[in-house]
């Protein structure tokens, strides 16, 4: 079953679901004409469906090997990344005076969606690379950025975020990799780090791991981590890799799924010690690493995106071949789309899966808004805006991209369960994006906690408000297929201004707005992707494609009739749901 880039489909949703056709009014976007943004990304599209889509498979089936510290990617992953990085698409988001494009963050999101639906396995090495790229901009002396960034904007070179430790996961207070002043203005660097993604592989010249460390003299804590540049091969004299340096890859994971991607144990320190540089300040190494946190999250959350859009394209295939009992107005053995529980499982993928998107390219659209608008006022509202969205993107995203790969599974029947049907590995892949990049109720924590306050929560309010206006709009409108949508979404605003208000209230306590933070998440993601979907209907209302009027009405329809409805419920875990977590009987009923 072939895979196409629905490349169509993106751009509107950006346009009219995430805003960007009222930004361009606004002139954000005067250089990026519609289509310019077309043609860039047809042809991202051709490149995930005719180069990278072909690997996903043989990556899943041959994985990566290791021998003597060296890792072997699968066959064809090596050719296909250099033709990738030579095409220039690893350029987009970098600045131009490293070699980079400038281009909106917005059309690297949508390039980053594409390389995942071809294969998320793939698309993870340049998204590294990427936010490698970011860090060094942000927080790298010029010497170092004139070494080391030309090579990693054009993708000649990869890199690496070098945290997770093993008694260290998502607290990073606990590392233990420590680094040693050499005297020369270098480092040395001891330690051990895990999970690794592409921390050895032989797609690139070189690999620069950027790796958080401790100095003898550092405060206990967070605040005591430092940010280094540590490359696997030191330069020579005239900027060639050359001499190997002191890190090596001890060993790679064997996983559930993604695995065309190496996930690496890496060893610094064995001989002496690995030659690192120090990024920014001594023990100011977090700040740094966190630079390239929102739009690593929200490519995460594109993951999630991209592998609902491969299952549910595949879903969708199959339901039509697929003939298998009897059905309203057909002669002999149907289809089984034509049955209704297969229809409201593919509906379901289909609204899931847009409803994210929207989502993702809302907070991509922000974050345009705070690079490039001349307002400092308004540059500093959209950031807001888009950290608020951040942490909604990447776990509703990742979220929905399990249920519908699960779904997925289950539209193929027992044949979904068969390997061959390839059914099977957009599950196995999905199931780690809740997991990496601050797993979901790390994100769900950050929303309630940091998020909502934002300019005293005047952030959150204005962006509910914009929800509403949705609603209303739909209202007014009323346009051919919307059905209920108009009042389900309203419905659904109510039940997330309502929790909002109870999680801000002044004697709300931490563990209380603790307890309630993940339903709370996914209230306010059922909510904004409700109105993204109802924004896309009523714009394709207004245009020539009847087809595509009809298409989009059904979806924000059914999201709105089918899924919305959750709303109240949701409202009721947030405001009600912490008792359930605390006491003598919970004790109990956790005992081991």
């Amino acid at each position: 079953m072939t895979y196409r880039a629905p490349v169509a489909d993106m751009l509107f949703t950006l346009e009219h679901a995430a805003g960007l056709a009222a930004a361009r009014g606004e002139g954000l976007y005067a250089e990026l004409d519609r289509d310019t943004l077309s043609a860039i990304l047809e042809e991202a599209g051709s490149f995930a469906t005719e180069k990278i889509a072909p690997l996903n498979a043989v990556g899943d089936r041959q994985g990566c090997s290791l021998a003597e510290g060296r890792v072997s990617t699968p066959e064809g992953w090596a050719a296909t990344y250099k033709e990738w990085a030579a095409a220039g698409w690893n350029t987009i988001l970098a600045e131009e005076a490293h070699g980079g494009q400038g281009m909106p963050t917005a059309v690297w999101a949508l390039a980053s969606e594409l390389w995942s639906q071809g294969s998320v396995a793939f698309g993870l090495c340049p998204l590294l690379t990427q936010g490698a790229v970011e860090a060094l901009e942000r927080h790298a002396s010029q010497e170092l950025k004139a070494t080391w960034l030309p090579k990693l904007v054009s993708g000649e070179w990869t890199a690496t975020m070098n945290l997770t430790e093993p008694q260290a996961g998502s607290d990073l207070a606990l590392l233990k990799a420590r680094a040693e002043r050499a005297g020369d203005g270098t480092y040395r660097i001891f330690g051990q780090k895990i999970f690794i993604t592409y921390g050895e592989h032989e797609m690139a010249d070189d690999i620069v791991h950027l790796v958080l460390a401790r100095l003898p003299d550092a405060p206990e804590g967070t605040r005591g981590i430092s940010l280094f540049l540590v490359p696997k091969l030191l330069l020579d004299e005239s900027g060639t890799p050359s001499k190997r340096n002191d890190v090596v890859c001890a060993g790679i994971e064997e996983k559930l799924g993604i695995h065309g991607s190496p996930t690496c144990t890496m060893v610094y320190g064995d001989k002496g010690g690995a030659t690192g540089w120090l990024v920014g300040e001594e023990h100011r190494g977090l700040a740094c690493m966190f630079t390239m946190m929102n739009n690593a999250r929200l490519a995460v959350g594109l993951q999630g995106v991209a592998l609902a859009e491969r299952a549910t394209q595949h879903a969708l295939a199959f339901a039509h071949e697929r003939r298998q009992g009897r059905a309203e107005g057909v002669s002999g053995a149907a289809p089984i789309v034509a049955h209704p529980d297969v229809r409201r499982m593919l509906l379901t993928m289909r609204a899931m899966t847009a409803a994210a998107r929207g989502i993702c390219y809302r907070a991509a659209v922000e974050l345009d808004r705070a690079r490039f608008s001349a307002d400092p006022n308004e540059a500093k509202a959209a950031q807001e805006r888009a950290s608020l969205l951040i942490p909604i993107a990447k776990a509703f995203g990742t979220d929905i991209g399990c249920e519908v790969a699960s779904l997925g599974v289950q539209v193929f029947g027992g044949m979904g369960y068969v390997e061959e049907t390839g059914a099977a590995q957009f599950l196995r892949d999905a199931r780690i994006t809740p997991i990496y990049e601050g797993t979901n109720g790390v994100q769900a924590i950050d929303l309630v906690t940091r998020k909502l306050p934002q300019s005293g929560g005047e952030t959150a309010r204005g962006v509910i408000a914009g929800l509403r206006a949705s609603a209303s709009r739909a209202a007014e409108a009323h346009p051919q297929g919307l059905g209920h949508a108009a009042r389900r979404l309203d419905e659904a605003v109510d039940a997330l201004e309502s929790a909002t208000a109870w999680l801000a209230a002044p004697e709300r306590t931490q563990a209380e707005a603790l307890a309630g933070a993940t339903p709370y998440l996914r209230l306010f993601a059922l909510a904004a992707g409700g109105a993204s979907l109802v924004e896309e209907a009523l714009a394709a209302a207004k245009t020539n494609d009847a087809e595509a009027a009809r298409s989009k009405a059904a979806i924000a329809r059914f999201f709105a009739e089918n899924l919305l409805t959750a709303a109240a419920g949701l409202e009721l875990s947030v405001t009600e749901g912490a008792g359930s977590l605390a006491g003598e009987d919970v004790e109990a009923a956790l005992a081991v």
